[in-house]
């Protein structure tokens, strides 16, 4: 029997108008204090549920009930916790990955998406969302030649409501920007920040790869396009703080490694950087157990950690403690600490996706780029 108490009146000779009478006057994934219950409606001959909670099995099994087509699963989910999923249905043999059909809740990303379950406390920040009267940002769009790649170069760079010619600015340089426009709304993010003085106005340029795990990886030609080609472009257009640098560069998982590198191979360059579960594998001894797309990243992390320099002043970093890259990202913070980095760390219940790192933007741009609201209430 199903521990919730809505099910109390349901058993293994429950009939289909029973079982749907019932589910029909819940939302779901069913959340009661710190347990959560998953519950898949259907005909099936096993149902699993396939989840990113790194330490938990990859595939936990649906139980069903009786001979019935309600399939459940209960687990404890901690206060505040956020976690992205689907349902394994296997029928005839076969097992397909969908999303829950009870839970209209989904986190779109690159892959195309997950649903996702939302434990007790959790609230979507209002700050991410696009509010009616808040001034918009505009989007300007440029395509430059790359002498670093060989190639012809993309970018788009958000400009500020409030935008003034004869003001100065400082430049956030964000990889993968389109993407964090697309799934962790960016754009309104920097609008209402803006609006409510949280953070300074800003110039944003919004870069994008053209072989993402390979340009990330610490490769020269990165960190030589964005430092000697864009941001000398981005100075011809727009009037940007130069000095003491009012820079800053951004970006999440390999993202989070190509802002690394580039700060350390053009130490002082950029003032700061916000690293959003940054990839940093890295060895000790032995072998990393990461696939071979790390083998760059692990060289260049144990290089930067023989010999860290002083890439940035500041960084604020974050991560979710159901990653499997917690602990290089809780390790970093201490190391950029000890070696005169003034660093912030933030970590929450939540995986390795889009939503949770825009949940995180309002404190690390808030402290990066202090606006007036905090000058004058912190």
């Amino acid at each position: 029997m199903i521990s919730s108490p809505i099910f109390e009146k349901l058993d293994d000779s429950s009939t289909p108008e029973q079982i749907r009478d019932v589910v029909s006057q819940h939302s779901f994934p069913l959340v009661e204090g710190s347990n959560v219950t998953f519950v898949f409606l259907g005909d099936a001959e096993h149902v699993s549920l396939r989840h990113w909670i790194y330490g938990l099995p990859a595939s936990l099994p649906l139980t069903r009930l009786g001979t019935t087509d309600l399939w459940y699963r209960a687990m404890e989910l901690p206060a505040g916790s956020r976690v992205e999923y689907k349902f394994g249905v296997t029928r005839h043999g076969h097992e397909e990955w969908i999303f829950d059909p009870l839970n209209p809740q989904v986190a779109h990303d690159p892959f195309g998406g997950n649903s996702v379950a939302r434990g007790s406390d959790y609230v979507t920040p209002e700050w991410s969302k696009k509010i009616p009267g808040v001034g918009q940002g505009r989007f300007d769009h440029f395509s430059i030649k790359s002498d670093a790649f060989g190639d012809q170069r993309s970018f788009r760079v958000y400009v500020p409501a409030s935008f003034r010619k004869y003001r100065r600015y400082r430049l956030l340089v964000v990889h993968d920007g389109d993407d964090y426009v697309r799934y962790s709304r960016l754009n309104h993010v920097l609008d209402n920040l803006i609006a409510r003085y949280e953070i300074s106005p800003m110039i944003v340029a919004l870069t994008n790869p053209h072989n993402r795990l390979v340009e990330y990886a610490n490769d020269p030609r990165h960190a030589r396009h964005l430092v000697e080609e864009l941001i000398p472009e981005l100075e011809k257009h727009y009037p940007l703080i130069t000095q003491g640098s009012g820079r800053c560069i951004m970006g999440a998982s390999f993202g989070g490694v190509a802002s690394l590198s580039t700060t350390w191979r053009y130490p002082g360059v950029f003032d700061a950087m916000l690293v959003q579960s940054g990839s940093f594998a890295f060895t000790d001894i032995g072998q990393h157990s990461r696939s071979p797309a790390f083998d760059p990243v692990v060289e260049f992390m144990n290089k930067f950690r023989k010999d860290p320099g002083q890439p940035v002043k500041k960084a604020f970093v974050s991560c979710g403690v159901y990653e499997s890259l917690i602990y290089e990202n809780r390790s970093l913070v201490p190391f950029l600490r000890k070696h005169g980095i003034k660093t912030r760390f933030e970590e929450a219940y939540d995986g390795h996706n889009w939503e949770n790192w825009r949940d995180r933007l309002r404190t690390g741009l808030s402290w990066l780029f202090r606006g007036p609201l905090w000058e004058t209430y912190m």
